[in-house]
């Protein structure tokens, strides 16, 4: 029985992939927590609607301005801690069947959260739970713990093109 997913690669649809899974599951009355590393109180268009549909829960953290890998602050990974922490109470709650660690795998690279924890959270989870991993950077010790692996190739763009993201399609 599948159980643990992950969604990586440099390509867009990491995060779209998750919520795609997300209404399946809604769609079969599941309980869904997502929690989002790194993305802050940012106006995400999926996250407003999602928080607003019964049976999903929304937990955000992060600051509102990007992280930068070179120069990681420590309001960014008290940030994380406390993501973390959200992720595996909802986990161990009974309450949910579903939970999206949302770029769960860039905080681990850029080590806002330690591998370590993250591989400890996927071990102690129940069977009954189901967990997505997102984001860029998925360390191999985590790709060999998941069940599925999607990797998200990017061929072309519009940003390499200097096109900005737009709301309601990029964000």
């Amino acid at each position: 029985c599948i159980r643990d997913r992950i969604f990586t690669g440099e390509g867009k649809g990491k995060t779209t992939a998750a919520i795609g899974t997300v209404l399946r599951a809604l769609g079969h009355g599941l309980r869904v927590y997502i929690v989002a590393f790194m993305k802050g109180d940012y106006p995400y268009g999926e996250w407003e609607v999602l928080s607003k549909l019964p049976g999903v829960k929304v937990a955000r953290f992060g600051l509102r301005t990007f992280t930068k890998p070179e120069n990681v602050k420590p309001a960014e990974v008290e940030q994380a801690r406390q993501a973390l922490e959200t992720a595996r109470e909802a986990m161990l709650s009974g309450s949910y069947d579903l939970v999206v660690l949302d770029e769960i795998n860039v905080a681990v690279a850029w080590k806002l959260v330690e591998l370590d924890e993250v591989t400890r959270l996927v071990q102690d989870k129940p069977p009954d739970v189901e967990l997505i991993l997102t984001g860029r950077y998925a360390h191999p010790k985590l790709v060999q713990m998941a069940d599925l692996v999607t990797e998200c190739l990017n061929i072309r763009h519009p940003y390499d093109k200097g096109v900005k993201a737009r709301p309601g399609i990029d964000y």
